[in-house]
């Protein structure tokens, strides 16, 4: 279960890095906030994002192993 749940989290981690390479910007509606708004992502995020979720997805292929010592 331990092992679904973080590789889950690293799929998403990753895809969601992966989207914010190829977006520039993202608009909230107004029913979401009190007003419309842009958000801008600086150019570190979204490999930061995708890094950590490769990490994410290798830990979690080492969980069963250790969990059998």
């Amino acid at each position: 279960m331990w092992r679904a749940m973080f590789l889950a989290l690293g799929i998403y981690c990753v895809l969601m890095g992966l989207e914010g390479l190829v977006l520039e910007s993202a608009s909230l509606k107004e029913w979401v906030t009190d007003g419309p708004r842009d958000l801008h992502l600086e150019k570190w995020m979204p490999w930061s994002i995708l890094s950590a979720g490769a990490i994410v997805i290798i830990y979690s292929f080492t969980i069963p192993r250790r969990a059998k010592e």
